[in-house]
């Protein structure tokens, strides 16, 4: 057994509060390294961060840019084909229709041919004139958002055969959302009649407290929303357009059909509903 002196105890005691201070010392290198990674990947999180809201909100704003230039192409095209097609289509029905009362009681097979040509420039007028209302509503300046949505549910209705019935009350929005509750339906109904196999179709809109609320609903088969195909832009495009607006946008479906609503603020500096 070995006996340590003094002057060993001491160097003993010496060497375990080195040892002690070492294990401390590192300890605190320890926790201040720590700190500091944390601290740094804080920091790099909040760049991270704000890089993403950047990039996000270029997009947001790129986006909202080709939206509304699509808007105004189709604004574009609309009057074209409006003035321009039907300036030609209009003076193209008049001339026939000049001929055949020329031609009366003297060409009995001409006469039946240019009938049969007015009669196709009138469907030529009216797809015409359905198209240019796809590619922009001129009713909604002039009739307001409740007729525009009961003149496209009439014409869907007539298109499709389903049954659809409308509860629609006077809302305050400004052009550009009545615009957007107006391509959220026309978006809706067409998806609907590509997939649903729906009978019928529930139409409404309301304003409740400080929203206004459309709603697209059908009796068809239903799908999962939270399994939809990758290419599903339909709905992405309906639920830009509502958030764009400062809206929310969403579907509810099951076998027993499918109901979309999209609710957006009042826009109050539009008069309120009577």
């Amino acid at each position: 057994m070995v006996t340590l002196g003094p002057g060993g105890v001491a160097a003993l005691v010496l060497v375990g509060a080195v040892a002690v201070g070492l294990l401390l010392w590192q300890a605190r290198e320890l926790r201040a390294q720590q700190r500091r990674q944390r601290q740094w990947l804080q920091a790099e999180d909040e760049r991270l961060e704000r890089e993403v809201a950047q990039r996000t909100a270029r997009l947001t704003d790129l986006a909202r840019h080709l939206q509304d230039a699509r808007e105004e192409e189709r604004s574009r095209l609309a009057r074209d084909l409006h003035d321009e097609l039907g300036a030609f289509l209009t003076s193209a029905k008049l001339d026939a229709a000049r001929i055949r009362s020329r031609l009366a009681g003297t060409a009995p097979e001409a006469l039946e041919r240019l009938t049969h040509l007015v009669a196709t420039l009138d469907s030529v007028i009216g797809i015409k004139r359905r198209i240019t209302e796809d590619l922009r509503p001129s009713a909604l300046g002039h009739l307001g958002l409740v007729a525009t949505l009961e003149i496209l549910a009439g014409e869907f209705g007539e298109r499709s055969g389903l049954d659809v019935h409308c509860a629609l009350e006077p809302v305050a929005l400004s052009p550009a959302a009545e615009l957007v509750v107006y391509r959220v339906v026309q978006e809706a109904v067409n998806n609907l009649a590509k997939h649903a196999r729906a009978h019928q179709v529930w139409l409404g809109l309301s304003q409740r407290d400080g929203r206004v609320e459309v709603s697209v609903r059908d009796d068809g088969i239903g799908f999962d929303p939270q399994h939809l195909p990758g290419r599903s832009f339909g709905l992405e495009g309906m639920r830009f357009r509502v958030e764009a607006e400062g809206g929310a946008l969403a579907v509810e479906s099951g076998p027993g059909g499918t109901r979309v609503v999209a609710s957006l603020p009042v826009s109050w500096m539009v008069a309120p509903p009577a």
